[in-house]
């Protein structure tokens, strides 16, 4: 694995190198999908304050919906690199995903690329929006792949969970996979915490590890923090229905 060797920075914007994923890109990103989904939806955002102001991050987003990462870009209050499985940067959605910061990822294989760029985003204090699940789904966080727990051990970025609710009730008629138009979309944010028990992050003035750093990534380490992610990713999901009624 290559490490980006880059300093750390308090936002993603800060002393951006050469290949690392646009952090400008992504701010334009989050304006559009601003437009975007207040424009064609009704966006209910609750615990936005949870996501640390500054700083790594991981967004850890539950996945039914289409339009799950264009709500995150346009719902979360600091711009967000998702990683986008390849098969959606097709024609012309392939220069428009790379030039608003998002990361192209194979998920058939350990894309080496995708992970250094992801790791890169974090090194540079950027949010990095993961689905977990790796598709879409129930979105229930039932299963999880290893990624999501690798990169928060190896940064040491703290997690925040995000369940997107609604829509699942009566979906479009235009297209299954999305909500119908303006039907309300509640975007819940969680309590951000560490994927191993004991660490600190700069969420909690520990200051982080960067890309590279001191977690513990044997196969034990990683399958802990696996186990204690979906329990934190299950637990948040659970109390955001509450929440909600949904």
């Amino acid at each position: 694995m290559t490490d980006t060797g880059a300093p750390s920075a308090t936002g993603a914007g800060a002393g951006q190198a050469s290949g690392v994923p646009s952090a400008t890109g992504a701010a334009v990103g989050r304006r559009i999908g601003i437009g975007l989904m207040y424009g064609l939806w009704r966006p209910r955002v609750l615990g936005a304050w949870r996501v640390p102001s500054t700083g790594p991050v991981i967004l850890a987003v539950n996945h039914s919906h289409g339009i799950d990462g264009p709500m995150l870009m346009g719902t979360a209050p600091r711009p967000v690199h998702f990683l986008i499985k390849k098969e959606a940067f097709v024609g012309p959605l392939d220069p428009f995903l790379r030039g608003i910061g998002q990361l192209k990822v194979d998920r058939s294989t350990a894309d080496r690329k995708a992970i250094t760029d992801a790791l890169a985003v974090l090194a540079h204090g950027g949010v990095l929006g993961i689905f977990p699940e790796g598709t879409r789904g129930a979105g229930d966080f039932a299963s999880l792949r290893a990624g999501l727990a690798y990169f928060a051990v190896r940064s040491g970025a703290p997690v925040v969970p995000v369940a997107v609710l609604g829509g699942a009730e009566r979906r479009s008629r235009l297209t299954p996979a999305v909500p119908p138009l303006r039907s309300r979309v509640d975007v819940v944010f969680g309590d951000a915490f560490e994927a191993q028990e004991g660490a600190r992050s700069s969420a909690e003035g520990g200051g982080g590890r960067r890309a590279g750093g001191s977690g513990r990534r044997t196969r034990k380490a990683l399958d802990e923090a696996t186990v204690r992610i979906q329990e934190r990713l299950t637990a948040h999901l659970a109390a955001a229905r509450r929440l909600t009624g949904r």
